[in-house]
């Protein structure tokens, strides 16, 4: 890569990081200029290549720049992609210690995505999600790890606005949720009985950040005489000895919560 496309490209990272280290309110030209020591026609000349790709926004009342809304894209995809790499090992020897179907899915604003899945040998398989998937969050073992580990206010606010979402899921109201949140948080992990598809169970406990968020969570699916109140400790005992094993080999930049976002 020639000399000046190397400097381009440093200056550009320059920018972003500056725009990054500032809130809503986003930050004028004269800031960023001296915060990155560019001159202001170099940095406006910046600023305006990274806002027309979407990677800046100027707010034109204010003249503060932020950044753009492709960014929030990016991030995400990233955080999607740095907890399917490490969530490939855990699912592997899960599937591989029970013999069931195990899932990782992460939280993407009112949404829960399947990131990962592993099949064991036992010959019947619940084969319920795909990579990329798609639920609102409390529906499905997984995604209702997710959801009952979020605080009351925000657990209220998701189910808000995914209720029309939650209608093409018989069984899962309002109340319903509320009920199944409770009994997540009494019991340690979610439980799935058959709500999705008959004769299919689902448990799943989620993966903390360093500030106790939920990043993503591990779940199983088997028939149901294979999750009975017999085996099903011991699967949840499973489950949580890989989750307390992915929250303390985390990197720092997926275990503080700075990449990705979690808007709702």
């Amino acid at each position: 890569m020639p000399e000046t496309a190397v400097k381009t490209v440093d200056r550009i990272a320059a920018l972003l990081r500056v725009l990054a280290g500032h809130g809503a309110g986003g930050v004028s030209l004269t800031e960023i200029a001296k915060a990155t020591g560019f001159g202001h026609a170099t940095t406006h000349r910046l600023l305006t290549a990274l806002t027309d790709v979407g990677f800046a926004f100027q707010d034109l009342p204010t003249r503060q720049y932020r950044l753009g809304a492709v960014v929030a894209t990016l991030g995400r995809a990233a955080l999607q992609q740095d907890v399917a790499a490490l969530a490939e090992g855990a699912l592997a020897r899960l599937a591989q210690a029970t013999g069931d179907t195990v899932f990782a899915s992460v939280r993407e604003g009112l949404a829960a995505i399947c990131i990962g899945r592993a099949v064991g040998h036992f010959p019947i398989r619940t084969l319920t999600l795909d990579v990329g998937d798609r639920r609102p969050l409390g529906v499905g073992a997984g995604s209702l790890a997710l959801l009952a580990a979020l605080p009351d206010g925000e657990v209220a606010a998701i189910l808000k606005r995914n209720a029309e979402w939650l209608k093409d899921f018989n069984g899962f109201t309002r109340d319903a949720l509320i009920g199944l949140v409770a009994r997540t948080r009494a019991d340690g992990y979610a439980f799935n009985d058959g709500l999705i598809v008959p004769a299919m169970n689902a448990i799943a406990v989620p993966v903390r950040d360093a500030d106790g968020r939920p990043l993503f969570a591990l779940s199983l699916a088997a028939i149901r005489d294979r999750v009975g109140a017999d085996r099903r400790e011991e699967l949840v005992t499973i489950l949580k000895k890989e989750a307390a094993d992915l929250e303390r080999r985390l990197p720092p930049l997926v275990a503080d919560g700075r990449m990705g976002g979690q808007s709702q």
